[in-house]
C-alpha cells in the first residue's frame, strides 16, 4: 500500500517539503528501507534531510558506496550537522572494512574525521561517541587510533553520562585484557543506571564470555523484567546462548519471537536472527 505514494507527480513531491521527509523517515524507522528510497527517488533537488535519509537507507541495505555518496552530498549542504557526520563516519568505516589493502586506509581516515567532527559538535550523542571509541580501540596509531585517544574520549563521555563513561572504560580494560577491571566497570555502569536495560544486557554478555553463566542468566532475567518485550534483549540473550552452545531450545523460542516483533534500525537485522536459527539446526 505504501507504494501508492509514488503515483504523485514530482511537483507534488517537491511541494511536500517536511511532510515528505517525515514519511520517508517513518519508513526508515520501521526498517522499510527500499520503500523509503522509492519515496525519495522522484525528488529532483533533494535537501540535506532527504539525502541523509537516503544515505541511511543505503547503509542499512549494505550499499555503502551509495551511502557515502548520498551522505557526502548531505554534509556539503549541512556541514555542521552531527547526525549526518555520524552516519557518514559509519558508512566510510564499513567501506574501510570491506576495501582492499590500498583503499582501506583512506576510507578509515575519512571515517575517523567524520566521527571526530560529529562528537565535537555533539558530545552527548552516545552512538557517535561509541563508534568513535570503537575506532580508537581498533585502528592502529598511524590511522589515528590509540589507547590514549580512547581514554580521553572515555573521560569526555563520563562527564555528561557517568554510566556510559564506565561502559567506555570497560571496553578499554577489555582491550588491555584486564578482564576483572572490565567486569567491575560494567557493574558500576549498571549500578549508576538501574533502569537502563542495556547495562544489564552488556554485563550479562560479558559474564557469559567469562563462563559465569548462572549470574549471566540472572542479569538477562533482570533486563527482561525491566522490559519484557524488548527485541534487543531477546536477540542478545539468544545470541549468547547460541555462541555458548547452551539453552538452545530457549534460544530458538527467543529468535522466533524476535522475528515476529516490530523492529527499528537500532535492532539487529532479521537476517542475523535467521542465521542464528540456522546455527541451532533442527
Amino acid at each position: 500500500m505504501r507504494y501508492v505514494l509514488l503515483v504523485f507527480s514530482v511537483g507534488t513531491l517537491l511541494a511536500a517539503g517536511p511532510a515528505l521527509d517525515d514519511r520517508a523517515r517513518k519508513l526508515f524507522e520501521t526498517t522499510d528501507y527500499q520503500e523509503s528510497l522509492a519515496l525519495l527517488a522522484s525528488v529532483v533537488d533533494k535537501n540535506a534531510a532527504e539525502l541523509a535519509i537516503m544515505g541511511q537507507d543505503y547503509f542499512m541495505l549494505g550499499e555503502y558506496r551509495k551511502s557515502t555518496e548520498a551522505l557526502e552530498k548531505a554534509a556539503a549542504l549541512e556541514p555542521d550537522d552531527p547526525r549526518i557526520l555520524h552516519w557518514l563516519g559509519r558508512a566510510y568505516g564499513r567501506r574501510a572494512e570491506m576495501a582492499n589493502f590500498f583503499s582501506a586506509p583512506g576510507y578509515a581516515n575519512k571515517s575517523r574525521l567524520a566521527l571526530e567532527k560529529s562528537v565535537e559538535l555533539d558530545p552527548s550523542n552516545r552512538d557517535a561517541t561509541g563508534d568513535l571509541l570503537d575506532y580508537y580501540l581498533d585502528a592502529p596509531n598511524f590511522l589515528g587510533g590509540g589507547m590514549q585517544k580512547a581514554e580521553a574520549l572515555a573521560r569526555l563521555i563520563g562527564r555528561t553520562d557517568p554510566a556510559e563513561g564506565h561502559y567506555a572504560q570497560a571496553l578499554i580494560e577489555d582491550k588491555r585484557r584486564h578482564y576483572d577491571a572490565a567486569e567491575d566497570q560494567l557493574r558500576r555502569a549498571a549500578e549508576l543506571a538501574p533502569r537502563q536495560v542495556g547495562r544489564f544486557v552488556a554485563l550479562a554478555k560479558y559474564l557469559a564470555k567469562r563462563g559465569q553463566y548462572k549470574e549471566s542468566d540472572a542479569m538477562f532475567d533482570k533486563a527482561a523484567r525491566l522490559a519484557p518485550n524488548d527485541p534487543q534483549i531477546m536477540f542478545e540473550r539468544a545470541s549468547t546462548y547460541v555462541k555458548d552452545r547452551r539453552n538452545l531450545g530457549q534460544a530458538r523460542q527467543l529468535l522466533e519471537k524476535y522475528l515476529h516483533t516490530p523492529l527499528t534500525p537500532d535492532d539487529p537485522p532479521r537476517q542475523e536472527a535467521e542465521a542464528l536459527l540456522r546455527r541451532i539446526g533442527n
